[in-house]
């Protein structure tokens, strides 16, 4: 018979055997050993915690781990599935070294503006040349959607692209048209990438949206710790049956050895593979949370004081749909600041929500979940618009900066001779640096744009409010910055047509 769950299943038999281990890691499974280890997590988690290239569990052509990433490829329609030990961060940066190896490496990657942090962090390892195509922003909200299939058509009409990357669903779980956007990328002859890290549960109720390689994509990130209930730093990459899977796929094993541990925990491995049939079986239990999540929606709409964001989708054109486990709540229009609010919730409530922005904030009801709305409302309800709490009005502290415009390739300026200067000296120079106010951790700046006053302004607010951080800052206030001390010579060879922003 086979196996449910097969690479888990295989470090439950090899942990039970009576075992006297002589390697690593450290601990041996011991309890002697390891008494605070053991004290904290449990003998289990030790005794699973084993090395890789064991016999019966990873090594072999034919092993258990191997029949695992078949079963997630089976499960989310993919032609190969990779499991990563390093975040969905891992599977968005072999994504981008995979897409610098396919074809010639002087072409053009359209990528959506507003993409998480760690494809940008591709780019730069890659020496990709980006095209960036800005989304729909709520300027209101201070919140990135999706593009377009036209803005996607318009991007690629200059024919000098090899691939597209694009954001779906949004921090905020706003769904993009990946069907039609993929059409279009097809049609001019390129591969489509899905940063799909919010949506691992998708496909797997009928009242989810569509897993986005069900719609066309060819390549999908996956962050399955996030909404596939697997352990926090595990993830998946998902290749589709394309046109162009048989080349994509050696360039993403290359990448995969360059970026994966050697020795990649056997814990979020197995995780993986609960998690994945977790989500096959989970069909009464997602309906649970869908009706959970309702019923928070409708209590919180109810107070008459905060709307609901996902309400007024339908204005953005780049919108086609909206994963109902996320509940994104305007405190701003009660005359609260988000980022406050989202900290006060932790500190009296002990709720804790997914992210914020300065108007927002946003939780998430986890496939399987069913969380207490009265008990989430009662805190919201508490909360009254008087000091750090208060809402800062919207100025150049808290909405959206255009990003400058970018005069050197992203590569170039990351390792450009550079030098670090005050905050209001930085004004028109080329940071060397990638930028981003966390959460959601979508760069405001990348290495070769130009740093301009609203930007800056921009990080430094968020920075200074209430748990605001700023990934990539030399220090916490983003009181200096690093710049290129000559930028005119990486400008020239930057390839204007390849560095706009659609």
């Amino acid at each position: 018979m086979t196996s449910k769950t097969p690479y888990a299943d295989a470090i439950r038999r090899y942990a039970s055997r009576d075992l006297r281990r002589f390697n690593v890691p450290g601990h041996g499974a011991d309890p002697a050993a390891a008494p605070l280890l053991t004290e904290f997590f449990g003998h289990d988690v030790l005794r699973y915690d084993l090395e890789p290239l064991l016999d019966g569990i990873d090594k072999g052509e034919t092993n258990p781990l191997e029949e695992a990433r078949a079963a997630a490829a089976r499960a989310w329609g993919a032609r190969r599935t990779w499991f990563l030990t390093n975040g969905a961060s891992e599977a968005n940066r072999m994504a981008a070294l995979a897409l610098a190896a396919f074809r010639t490496p002087d072409e053009v990657v359209v990528a959506q503006r507003s993409a998480h942090s760690s494809f940008f962090d591709g780019i730069i390892l890659g020496g990709l040349d980006p095209r960036f195509v800005q989304p729909t922003i709520d300027q209101h909200h201070g919140i990135n959607h999706g593009v377009t299939p036209a803005a996607m058509r318009e991007a690629l009409s200059r024919g000098d692209a090899k691939a597209a990357y694009i954001i779906s669903p949004s921090y905020f779980g706003a769904v993009a048209d990946v069907a039609g956007i993929a059409e279009v990328c097809h049609e001019a002859g390129v591969p489509l990438v899905v940063d799909a890290a919010w949506a691992a549960h998708f496909g797997f109720h009928p009242e989810l949206p569509a897993n986005p390689l069900a719609l066309g994509a060819d390549l999908v990130v996956s962050s399955t710790h996030k909404m596939g209930g697997s352990l926090t730093q595990s993830a998946m990459l998902h290749l589709g049956e394309g046109a162009w899977a048989a080349e994509l796929e050696p360039l993403i094993d290359r990448a995969f050895m360059y970026t994966q541990s050697t020795s990649a925990s056997s814990l979020l491995l197995a995780s993986l593979d609960l998690a994945r049939a977790t989500l096959e079986e989970g069909h009464d239990r997602i309906a649970d949370s869908l009706a959970a999540a309702q019923e928070l929606r409708d209590a919180v709409r109810a107070t008459g004081r905060f709307p609901i964001v996902s309400d007024g989708f339908s204005a953005f054109p780049d919108i086609v749909d909206h994963d109902p486990l996320r509940v994104s709540i305007d405190v701003g229009a009660a005359g609260l600041h988000g980022h406050a609010v989202r900290e006060e919730l932790i500190r009296t409530a002990g709720i804790m929500t997914e992210i914020s922005t300065a108007s927002c904030i946003v939780a998430f009801v986890g496939p399987g979940t069913t969380p207490d709305a009265a008990r989430f409302v009662a805190a919201l309800e508490a909360l009254r618009p008087v000091g750090d709490l208060a809402a800062r009005g919207i100025d150049a502290s808290v909405a959206l900066p255009q990003p400058g415009p970018a005069v050197m390739r992203p590569r170039d300026a990351a390792f450009a001779h550079t030098e670090i200067v005050p905050a209001a000296q930085a004004i028109g120079r080329v940071s060397a640096d990638s930028l981003a106010a966390y959460p959601p951790g979508i760069p405001n700046v990348l290495p070769g744009e130009v740093l301009t006053a609203d930007t800056i302004g921009f990080l430094r607010g968020i920075a200074a409010t209430p748990g605001g951080y700023v990934r990539g800052s030399l220090d916490a206030a983003v009181d200096g910055l690093r710049v290129v001390v000559d930028a005119s010579a990486g400008a020239e060879t930057a390839g204007a047509a390849a560095l706009a922003v659609v």
